[in-house]
């Protein structure tokens, strides 16, 4: 069937920043990028990761931003016809392809975590934590694990919540929810810093994720550091390819790129301000993994001054990052399948909520009736590893990583250095050279450095 170009386009600058920045905002930066700081070098490990941003995720981000602007279709179309326009293989779609198959799996197991969030906030907001010990805690959290019909369901509320933004389209929809959610996540974080800062323990949090330790940087904190910028920012999930294709020509690629992963990198460092102070002023373990958010937060809020309200605010706020997130992982997928079958957005956003939601069921599952299923354990590496785990890796640990690393030879190699200059707006400056050399050479060379550190 003929490609159908993509019409749609952002009413602004803003509204386009707002919702690339709320793609990146999501459980990484509200729980994994505070806590790896810490125990990692605090400052001496921001500093790294700060430097893995400017070397290897921005350079990344504004080829995605440059090849969706320059497709104007999605992934797999702006892959195709730029690929064409280079006389290069069109076997170079099927890199826009993995990239949705990579958002696919994980809009199916995101959107049940996700779902975990909703079910607390009557919880919490209703006293339910206020109070508790430590096993009760553990208790409640470990029967909503247990029981699949409520994560089931709550995993379809968060999916039906997404598919009506994007049933929407962009304007009406994307547009109008992160004008909302954008401003409201922010307002959030802000008032959970305060409250944190008064009723936490404010400078062991700063020591924690602030002072440096540069005896703990090693090679491995070096690629976690690559990585958590790597993913941070949706590098290689079709999300800025799709979302570059709705953008206008007089916006600054390489500007709107710093502001995005700049303002994802303040949310991380503001989450931490949030959430540690907490945590240590009431003795509990910062390195407690997902558990944190839905044991050890809900311990903490229930044992403080204003738990219940400022607990409810800080699942909102959880909720509001996570939907954000989604509502930008379903996009590329429904603009594929809009542009490759031509059918209207009303009739495939909710096919692929529904697709999502029964793959999501594995994740589910995962936790329960299939707890003890492992498909691959006569592998050692996957010997403890159900569904949920094994799809986890595959889009995160294979997926992206593979995706990242050939859109940097595509835009380094195979995109005439016309077309990016061009489309760049630099010319053929110095910082435009330094562009090229980092995405030709040294991006490659991290992503590729990430992608075998997950097989090794």
């Amino acid at each position: 069937m003929q490609q159908i170009e993509v019409q749609q386009a952002w009413s602004s600058r803003l509204v386009f920043l707002m919702a690339a920045v709320g793609a990146a905002v999501g459980l990484g930066n509200l729980w994994r990028f505070p806590y790896t700081a810490g125990v990692s070098g605090g400052a001496a490990f921001v500093i790294v990761y700060l430097g893995a941003v400017v070397l290897v995720a921005v350079p990344i981000v504004m080829g995605e931003l440059l090849i969706g602007r320059r497709g104007r279709k999605s992934p797999p179309g702006s892959f195709q016809k730029l690929a064409a326009a280079a006389s290069a293989s069109p076997a170079w779609r099927w890199l826009g392809i993995l990239n949705v198959a990579a958002v696919f799996i994980i809009l199916s197991f995101y959107s049940v975590i996700a779902g975990w969030a909703l079910a607390y906030v009557p919880k919490i907001a209703t006293g339910v934590f206020t109070g508790a010990s430590g096993e009760q805690v553990n208790a409640i959290y470990d029967a909503l694990l247990a029981s699949p019909v409520k994560l089931a369901i709550w995993h379809g509320g968060f999916i039906l919540l997404t598919l009506l933004i994007v049933a929407k389209g962009l304007q009406a929809g994307i547009e109008r929810a992160v004008k909302f959610l954008m401003p409201a996540l922010f307002f959030m974080l802000i008032v959970l810093v305060i409250y944190a800062g008064v009723a936490g323990n404010l400078p062991k949090a700063l020591n924690f994720l602030f002072q440096a330790d540069f005896s703990k940087i090693s090679a491995d904190v070096v690629l976690d550091a690559v990585g958590q910028a790597f993913f941070s920012v949706s590098v290689a999930m079709a999300i800025l390819i799709t979302y570059g294709s709705y953008l206008a020509k007089e916006v600054s690629i390489p500007g709107a790129s710093v502001i995005i992963a700049g303002a994802d990198t303040l949310v991380a460092l503001l989450a931490g301000l949030a959430i540690f102070p907490l945590v240590f002023a009431n003795g509990l373990d910062p390195a407690a993994g997902p558990g944190l958010i839905f044991v050890t937060l809900p311990l903490a809020f229930g044992g403080m001054p204003g738990g219940a309200l400022f607990g409810t605010v800080f699942f909102l706020l959880f909720i509001v990052s996570a939907l954000t997130s989604s509502i930008a992982v379903m996009e590329p997928i429904v603009a594929w399948a809009d542009e490759h079958r031509g059918m209207r957005r009303s009739i495939t956003t909710p096919i692929i909520g529904l697709l999502a939601w029964l793959l999501g069921l594995t994740t589910v599952f995962s936790f329960n009736i299939w707890s003890d299923f492992y498909p691959l354990a006569g592998f050692e590496t996957f010997a403890n590893t159900n569904l949920f785990g094994l799809q986890e890796y595959l889009a995160v640990n294979i997926m992206l990583p593979l995706g990242g690393l050939l859109i940097a030879v595509f835009i380094g190699w195979v995109m005439p250095r016309s077309e990016s200059m061009d489309e760049l707006g630099m010319g053929d400056s110095g910082l435009y050279r330094f562009w090229r050399f980092l995405v030709r050479y040294v991006c490659p060379i991290a992503v590729a450095g990430i992608l075998l550190s997950n097989w090794l």
